[in-house]
C-alpha cells in the first residue's frame, strides 16, 4: 500500500473511533479500531484520547505480533491480531465497552433470538465469551470461541467485539449489536421476550445472504431477500431501448446506402 493510502486509513481509524463516541456506543479511549492491511494491520494506539490522535500516531502492526514505531498498540491488540489471524474474511474489528452489551455481559449471557436481526452478526445468537483478564491472550481465545461462526460476540464483564469487510461496516455492525442488547435489556424488564425458532432463524438467515443489496449487487443466481412489488417503468424503458436501436440500425443502414452511391 502506498504511504498515501495508508494515511488515508489512519485517518479512517480516527474518524471511526469519533463516530463510535457521538453514537454513543463508546466512552472515552475505552474502545479501540483496526483495520487490515498488505501483511498486517494499523490500530489505534494506547491510550490516546480520539480528538487529539493523528494519524501518525496510529500504529501498525505485522501478522507476526510485531509493531512499529514510537506508540504502543492498544492494550486489546491480540484480539484485533488473533481475528486478522484467524479470519480471513475480517478487513476491520471494533471493540466497545458500549453500554448495553456490557450490561449483559456482566450477567455472562447471550443475547438469544428475541429478534430477526440477531442474525446480522451470522447465528442463532450473539454469544458472551467467557471471562478473561483484559489484554491477555486467555481474554483472545475465548473471544475466537464465542466468534465462531459470528462475527461479533459480548465480552463477560468487559463489553463487545465485532469485524468487517471494511471500517464502515464493522462500525455499522458494532452500533447493530448495541442496539440489540439495549431492545433485550428493555423487553426483559417486563417479561421473558418471546425467542424465534431455530426454523425462523435459520430461514432469516438464508435471506440475509442479500439483505440490504439491490438487485446490480448480486451474484448469479442469488435472490433479493424479500420479493418486490412489480416494476412499472420496465416495459417501458424495455421499449424505449428497443425503439434507440431500432432507429440506430435505420440511421446505420442509410448511412451505408449513400457510400454505397457516391
Amino acid at each position: 500500500m502506498t504511504s498515501r493510502g495508508q494515511r488515508q486509513l489512519r485517518q479512517d481509524i480516527i474518524t471511526t473511533c469519533q463516530q463510535m463516541n457521538a453514537l454513543g456506543i463508546n466512552q472515552g479511549t475505552s474502545g479501540n479500531v483496526s483495520v487490515r492491511t498488505d501483511g498486517g494491520f494499523l490500530i489505534t494506539p494506547s491510550g490516546m484520547p480520539y480528538d487529539a490522535m493523528k494519524p501518525e500516531q496510529v500504529v501498525e502492526m505485522d501478522l507476526d505480533g510485531g509493531y512499529y514505531g514510537e506508540f504502543l498498540p492498544s492494550s486489546e491488540w491480540r484480539m484485533h491480531f488473533d481475528i486478522y489471524r484467524n479470519r480471513s474474511e475480517a478487513g476491520a474489528v471494533v471493540h466497545t465497552h458500549a453500554t448495553f452489551c456490557t450490561a449483559l455481559s456482566c450477567l455472562h449471557e447471550n443475547i438469544p433470538a428475541f429478534h430477526y436481526m440477531i442474525a446480522v452478526s451470522g447465528g442463532t445468537d450473539i454469544r458472551c465469551a467467557d471471562y478473561a483478564t483484559f489484554g491477555t491472550q486467555s481474554l483472545s481465545e475465548n473471544m475466537l470461541e464465542a466468534l465462531e461462526g459470528r462475527t461479533a460476540c459480548l465480552l463477560a464483564n468487559h463489553g463487545m467485539i465485532c469485524f468487517g469487510p471494511n471500517l464502515k461496516k464493522a462500525l455499522w455492525l458494532a452500533t447493530e449489536v448495541e442496539t440489540l442488547a439495549r431492545q433485550y435489556w428493555y423487553a426483559r424488564q417486563v417479561g421473558a421476550p418471546a425467542l424465534l425458532d431455530e426454523a425462523e432463524v435459520q430461514t432469516v438467515l438464508e435471506r440475509f445472504k442479500t439483505y440490504g443489496k439491490q438487485t446490480q449487487d448480486l451474484a448469479s443466481g442469488d435472490a433479493l431477500a424479500v420479493t418486490p412489488p412489480p416494476r412499472r417503468d420496465a416495459p417501458r424503458k424495455v421499449a424505449a431501448r428497443k425503439k434507440l436501436a431500432k432507429s440506430k440500425a435505420k440511421s446505420k443502414a442509410k448511412s451505408t446506402g449513400r457510400r454505397r452511391v457516391s
